[in-house]
This record gives C-alpha cells, sequence and structure tokens, in this order.
C-alpha cells in the first residue's frame, strides 16, 4: 500500500488503467454515493473495488472475489419492477458516460446540447422527457430546451420566481440531485408541477461546473422507477458533463448572435435597381461555426445610369477579419464613387491593406459596367475567373489577366479587361467556396457550373431562378459561397433583390 500513496491509483496500476475504472472513481467523488466495481488482477486474481467517498476524498476498500456472476435466470418481476424499465448495466452506463464525453465537447450550440441528451442519454436510462434549464443573470431557471413535451407545456413553469421552490431551484440550491421515483413522492413534494407536467417519476439534476452554477436537467419517466446507487450515480456524472456543454454552448449561441448582427453591418440589406441591369445574390454561410463569414460582395449606383460591382473573399473568419471586411467594402465604394477605374480602385486598396499592417488577405473581383452601351471594365485581385454566358448559350471563364491578393505587396498592378456585355448576357461572381468543394475536383466542379448556367441562362428566366438552379445540390463546406449575378436588360430593372 505504500507505494501507492501520492499516485493516482489507476496510473500506479497498470491493471487499472482502463477508463471504466476511472469514470467509477470519478462519479462516485462527484455523487458523493458509494459505488463498487469488479476488476481481474493478472493473471487469474478478481478484486473487488468498494468506494465510499466523502469530503476529504474516496476510501476504497479492496477485497478478494470471483469474477462477475452471470446474471440470474429470469424470474417474475415484482410489482413495482413492472412498473419500471430495466436499470442500464453498470457498465453499459460508464462507457455510456465515455462515449459522451465526446458527444457533448462536440456539441456547439444548445440545440446540439438538447439533441444528444434526448438521443443519447433518454434511451439508455429509459426516459421519455428531458427539460434543460439554464440559470440567468436575474437567478431564475429559463428552459433552453426541452423533448417529448408538447408545445407550451413547460411555459407556466418556465421563469420562477428565484426564491420559487421547484425541483429544479431545490437540486441547484442544494446541489444535490434529486430522485422522486413515484408520482405519489412528485405530488407530494411538488403537487404545482406535478399536475402541469407529466411523469411517474423524475430526476433532477443540478448542472455544476466549477466555477459555477449552469441550470438544471429534468428527466421524466412514464412509470415508477427505483434509482439504484450504480444509475445515481452516472447520472451525476453525465450531469457534469452536460454543465460544462450547456455553459460552452450558451456562449456560442451568444457569440454567434452577435456575429450575425456583424454580418448583416457588414453586407447590404439589399440590392439597389440600376436601369437596364437585373440582378440576384446568394450567400451560403459556412455549414460550421459561428465565425463571421469571410465573403465580401457590393452593388454601387454610380452617376450617368453606370454601376460597379464587387464580390470578394477575407482570409480568415473572425473579428479582424469582419473589421477588415468592413474597411475593404468602404475603400471600394469611396474609390469607385470618386471616378477611379477597376484597376486603380484595386490598387489603392491594395495599398490599404500593405499600410494598416495586417497579416490577413483578400482576393477580389471589381468591375464598372453602363447598362446602356454594354459595356463593361474588369478587374481581378487573385480571384476565381468569372463566368460569363453570352445570349447564345456559350458560357466561358473570362480570361482576366489579374493580380495578386490584395495585401502582399504595396506597388501590384492589377491591369483590367474591356468587354461588350449585350443584352440578355449574364456575368456570374463568385467566391471559391462555390467550386472549392470537399472530395470533389474544383475544375471538374466549375465545368458543371458553367454547364448549368449554359441551361438555365436563358434570356427571360428570372436570374433568381439562375441563381438557385446553379446552387442545386451544392453542399456547403468549410468555407461560405456567394454568387452574385448581373443580367443586362436593356429595360428598367425589377424591385430590389435581397441576399
Amino acid at each position: 500500500a505504500a507505494e501507492l500513496v501520492g499516485r493516482v491509483v489507476w496510473r500506479a496500476l497498470p491493471w487499472l488503467d482502463h477508463p471504466v475504472y476511472e469514470e467509477w472513481y470519478r462519479a462516485a467523488a462527484m455523487s458523493r454515493q458509494p459505488a463498487a466495481f469488479t476488476v481481474l488482477r493478472p493473471p487469474d486474481r478478481w478484486l473487488r473495488f468498494q468506494l465510499y467517498p466523502d469530503a476529504s476524498g474516496i476510501t476504497a476498500r479492496v477485497t478478494e472475489t470471483g469474477p462477475e456472476p452471470r446474471p440470474p435466470e429470469p424470474r417474475p418481476p415484482q410489482p413495482f419492477e413492472q412498473l419500471r424499465p430495466r436499470a442500464p448495466d453498470r457498465l453499459a452506463g460508464v462507457y455510456h458516460v465515455l462515449h459522451l464525453v465526446g458527444a457533448l465537447a462536440d456539441a456547439t450550440g444548445v440545440r446540439d446540447v438538447v439533441r444528444l441528451v434526448a438521443e443519447e442519454m433518454l434511451p439508455v436510462f429509459g426516459a421519455a422527457r428531458a427539460v434543460l434549464l439554464a440559470l440567468e443573470g436575474d437567478g431564475r431557471l429559463r428552459v433552453v430546451g426541452a423533448h417529448g413535451y408538447p408545445p407550451g407545456a413547460l411555459d407556466r413553469i418556465d421563469r420562477p420566481a428565484a426564491d420559487a421552490e421547484t425541483p429544479g431551484t431545490r437540486a441547484l440550491a442544494t446541489g444535490t440531485p434529486l430522485f422522486l421515483e413515484t408520482r405519489r413522492d412528485i405530488a407530494r413534494r411538488y403537487p404545482r408541477h406535478a399536475a402541469l407536467a407529466p411523469g411517474a417519476a423524475w430526476a433532477v439534476l443540478p448542472l455544476l461546473t466549477p466555477d459555477r452554477e449552469v441550470g438544471a436537467c429534468v428527466l421524466s419517466y412514464d412509470r415508477p422507477r427505483r434509482f439504484a446507487p450504480e444509475e445515481r450515480a452516472t447520472l451525476t456524472a453525465l450531469a457534469g458533463l452536460i454543465a460544462q456543454a450547456l455553459a460552452r454552448a450558451r456562449r456560442y449561441d451568444t457569440a454567434s448572435g452577435l456575429a450575425r448582427d456583424l454580418q448583416d453591418a457588414l453586407l447590404p440589406r439589399r440590392l439597389p435597381r440600376i436601369h437596364g441591369l437585373e440582378t440576384a445574390v446568394r450567400y451560403l454561410p459556412a455549414a460550421e461555426g459561428m465565425t463571421v463569414c469571410g465573403d465580401f460582395y457590393d452593388l454601387i449606383t454610380l452617376g450617368h445610369h453606370r454601376a460597379a460591382a464587387v464580390i470578394g473573399d477575407i482570409q480568415g473568419h473572425n473579428g479582424p477579419a469582419a473589421a477588415l471586411m468592413g474597411q475593404i467594402r468602404t475603400a471600394v465604394r469611396a474609390h469607385a464613387a470618386g471616378g477611379a477605374d477597376p484597376r486603380r480602385v484595386l490598387g489603392l486598396t491594395n495599398r490599404l491593406l500593405t499600410a494598416l499592417d495586417t497579416e490577413l488577405l483578400a482576393s477580389a473581383v471589381f468591375l464598372r459596367l453602363d447598362p446602356r452601351r454594354h459595356r463593361l471594365v474588369l478587374a481581378r485581385a487573385g480571384h476565381p475567373h468569372p463566368l460569363l454566358r453570352h445570349p447564345d448559350g456559350r458560357v466561358e471563364a473570362l480570361d482576366a489577366p489579374g493580380g495578386l491578393l490584395l495585401g502582399i505587396d504595396p506597388a501590384a498592378a492589377y491591369p483590367h479587361l474591356r468587354l461588350c456585355l449585350p443584352e440578355g448576357a449574364v456575368l456570374a461572381l463568385y467566391t471559391d467556396g462555390l467550386t472549392d468543394v470537399p472530395g470533389s475536383d474544383p475544375e471538374r466542379v466549375l465545368s458543371g457550373l458553367a454547364g448549368r448556367l449554359a441551361a438555365a441562362g436563358r434570356p427571360g428566366t428570372p436570374l433568381d431562378e439562375v441563381a438557385e438552379t446553379l446552387l442545386q445540390g451544392h453542399r456547403q463546406g468549410a468555407d461560405d459561397t456567394t454568387l452574385l449575378l448581373l443580367r443586362a436588360t436593356g429595360a428598367p430593372s425589377g424591385p430590389p433583390q435581397r441576399a
């Protein structure tokens, strides 16, 4: 025994170095409930570990025993057992804790946590319903997610007064799980809640992290249930994991909301109407993450029935990238309104980025067009080549010479390309999120995009329909996708286009 003093037991004894046994210790420490398990000490000695937690730690009593007995032969269930599902096997419950560790660690928003509780936790423990409550700044518990309840069923018990006696507030105030095993127990302890919420047994788990109170989780069962010590320990251990996941998820959702608000402020709310020009735009955020998008676009009204358009992609998806996006968009607008041609607009914007001494780079396409005269001047800075659908259906990738990405060399040049945009022609500007699809060849994706544009971009087809066709079957990846379509019509445009 002396060789174990001051050492972690599952590290000191190699035959105990297994996540199952480690979780038994953790569950006992968190629940303050005794627990026990049997382990084989090679080559053939079976040892029984009985864990007795208290305020100072865990006392372990180790005795020699035989292997875990085989399950007994089926017997007629006792009256109470007929009303409850079988409690999960001890090791199955511990393994499930380990499985949920990874799943909860990957959870992003509160919806993910609710889904994991519903899909992973309820079936194993035989519960029919679950409620997640989060502690608000005013001390009230708010329902942030539920499964198995009809709409509106929990409205009358949502956000009770901070000093109200409810199952959730009681468990959170004491830091101790509350197990109500029969409907009679529920009605006796919480008659108001028993009348409002279904369930013949409840497990009310406080959600606590080492530094804060997060909320509570309530599991509801359709039948009375005896909560064995092992099940109570496993549920308590799971509550700690859920607490950490819910705290992270709420921070994520808050940051995500701020990111969306910032996104809305950075991108145009709608595209302006321009005589002789039809437009459509689509923006698809990345499939993962709550970060601000790196894509930007704009359509600028100039004098004498002319217009300018820009589309680009900032390196990064964070606060500095968002700030840079706003600066680029402002600079492009200012230079375009001042009459600069496309090569000068990109040149001046590039100098701005290099002067800011930022490590972020950006790609962009900027163009100026005159729909009445069907003239277009375009410059490119490291951005994918635009696609042009001619009125006869032929599609080509414009071979604009282009220049370096913005932000690399202050002396970089951005030569522009002059071309005709006849009535009925469609110009497609896009970011690389549309063509850089994981597991696909970008050239083949681009060829498919050109084929869809040739088929869908016929004169008379609304550009909104063309945009939907081009994005049909597109799989969102780790990057944002933006598509901006322009068509010379020779007639007044329709209403403003929303992204």
